[in-house]
């Protein structure tokens, strides 16, 4: 990466504002049920406090709508990551204004300062210089290792870089250096699966990769718009019309590339998307018409299981079926399960995918999770990430 880093800057006695990703998932009572955004920032935390840094962490939680809301507050984050580092964690009342100023000012070095939800307030996600400007007031030193909001213009992310030398934490570091490598050198074969819903949210990404990779595995509900593409009947599977061009353009690019693009053999299908509804699979010639796609067959796991065990670069991003519903699960399971005993270099992009990779237990057995959704899209689509962009460059 050529951004310079939290090793590249004094932080001993220095104020050092983190902007981190603690967007985690919190039950009804309050439980965080996946805390490993948590933990991916950890790295960073920890050196600061090595260094004698005095850290005040910023990040959003949810989608509060710009005023607080006692169910969006950080006081469960604070609480968990008071216990993972063994350290007491305060937590501010708000993330801005003279009496958070006063806390920041009180911290002794090595010790942490959660602010509260920045999305309390509209001006974050609008990129409200003001805004921007008094969370600087509470730092002299930025330190960015929120991949997961990297693609936003925000406050937080880029407005106060304008007023503190910003810099990378590990995390950051770790995502650029990693999904950059899909694009520069992977290793050969490189398999890349895609799934979930919608050809449109992977377009960019799917051109931009076009040339790097030696197969393209597709499931999902982005299959039908393929599928249908290639004059298949797909009965009532959710298709993307306005994406038949694209799809098109796509199987062309590939050809042309000397790129196999993989589609289902089989199915399952469904006359309802519920665990109650009765499934059946099928070849993928024969969907009839009242039953949708909800699942990749047998027959198609075996094919994809198959590229995989050849590859030596898998990256996996979306689901293969309709997830959230058990029965329709089967599928993803299966490619999940089959990463961590492939010798490969196996790399999964964030969202739904890494949501799912962690409540199988199986963040720790691949090479690396992503912690961006939209960010790890954006950025392997080819495109710029604000929250990179304004960061220092190490010449």
């Amino acid at each position: 990466m050529d951004k310079m880093t939290v090793r590249d800057v004094p932080v001993s006695g220095k104020r050092v504002l983190v902007r981190v990703d603690f967007n985690v998932p919190i039950d009804a009572n309050g439980v965080i049920t996946d805390d490993s955004r948590i933990r991916a920032t950890l790295p960073t935390i920890e050196y600061l406090i090595r260094q004698g840094a005095k850290i005040v962490l910023m990040s959003h939680l949810g989608r509060p709508k710009g005023k607080p809301s006692p169910e969006f507050s950080l006081a469960p984050v604070a609480q968990k990551l008071s216990e993972i580092l063994g350290r007491k964690v305060k937590l501010a009342p708000d993330c801005i204004g003279p009496g958070v100023e006063k806390l920041v000012a009180g911290l002794k070095p090595g010790e942490v300062l959660l602010l509260e939800n920045l999305r309390f307030h509209a001006e974050e996600e609008a990129g409200d210089p003001e805004f921007a400007r008094a969370l600087a007031r509470l730092g002299d030193v930025l330190v960015n290792d929120a991949f997961g909001t990297a693609h936003r213009a925000h406050a937080s992310v880029t407005g106060v870089t304008r007023h503190l030398p910003a810099v990378a934490g590990f995390l950051l570091e770790k995502e650029i250096n990693t999904l950059g490598g899909l694009l520069k050198n992977p290793e050969h074969p490189f398999v890349a699966i895609f799934g979930g819903a919608k050809v449109s949210d992977k377009v960019k990404l799917l051109k931009n990769i076009m040339g790097r990779v030696d197969r393209l595995l597709i499931g999902g509900g982005m299959a039908a718009t393929f599928l249908k593409a290639r004059s298949y009947n797909v009965g009532d599977s959710s298709v993307e019309m306005e994406s038949i061009d694209v799809a098109h353009e796509l199987l062309e690019d590939a050809k042309n590339n000397g790129v196999r693009i993989i589609l289902p053999l089989d199915a399952v299908i469904a006359d309802r998307l519920d665990d109650g509804a009765e499934t059946r699979v099928v070849d993928i010639k024969s969907i009839p018409a009242g039953e949708k796609i909800v699942d990749i067959g047998p027959k198609t796991v075996e094919l994809f299981l198959g590229e995989m065990e050849r590859a030596r670069t898998v990256f996996w991003n979306g689901p293969m079926g309709i997830y959230e519903i058990p029965k329709f699960s089967r599928g993803t399971e299966s490619i999940a399960r089959a990463l961590p005993r492939l010798e490969a270099k196996t790399i999964v992009g964030g969202g739904s995918t890494a949501e799912i990779i962690d409540a199988l237990g199986l963040s720790g057995k691949l090479t690396f999770v992503s912690t961006g959704g939209g960010a790890s899209l954006q950025f392997l689509g080819g495109e710029e990430l604000p929250g990179v962009t304004a960061l220092q460059d190490r010449k």
